[in-house]
């Protein structure tokens, strides 16, 4: 198959948000979905974004059945491990189903990985639903560790009326 990796413009934000809510269609959690394209375009496409993004762009003449030819994305952000140095974390690689297996997103992820090290990261970090025994099995066959096997880490989460309350118990300058 024929397929380009390339830096994601304001211009696929449209584009990368479908498959946000593709990809939350498959994770079965499509109600947890809450951003529009124009906020992905605010976020990521200013003075000091907050992520990153790749796409995976086939020719027109092997565009989806709908017509797409934005068919893969990965969103990535930089982050700092005390322990270890710069990190990223990619907190999403998704593929269009029909254009699965055909080493889409084995070159997504490899860019994220070109990327990580071009910025010196010392590592790249990611979260699986437990579940998502392809998704595992992909990024094993890769030589990625599961922590929560090897290192016992949870991710926590403060969100909603619980980050709110958090954070108005900060101390008051």
């Amino acid at each position: 198959m024929n397929f380009k990796i390339r830096a994601a413009s304001k211009e696929d934000c449209k584009d990368i948000s479908r498959m946000i809510m593709e990809l939350a269609v498959y994770e079965k959690m499509p109600d947890q979905v809450k951003i529009s394209h124009e906020e992905l375009q605010r976020d990521g496409f200013c003075q000091n974004p907050f992520f990153q993004c790749l796409v995976a762009e086939v020719p027109e003449e092997q565009k989806s059945k709908e017509g797409f030819t934005v068919v893969g994305y990965a969103l990535y952000f930089y982050t700092y491990s005390t322990w270890k140095g710069p990190t990223v974390f990619l907190e999403d690689l998704y593929v269009m189903p029909e254009f699965r297996g055909k080493g889409i997103g084995k070159g997504l992820l490899s860019k994220v990985a070109e990327v990580a090290k071009k910025k010196q990261c010392v590592r790249l970090q990611l979260s699986v639903l437990d579940w998502n025994t392809p998704s595992r099995d992909f990024y094993a066959a890769k030589g990625a560790q599961d922590l929560t096997v090897t290192e016992g880490w949870h991710f926590i989460r403060f969100d909603g009326q619980n980050l709110d309350n958090l954070a108005n118990e900060a101390p008051k300058d």
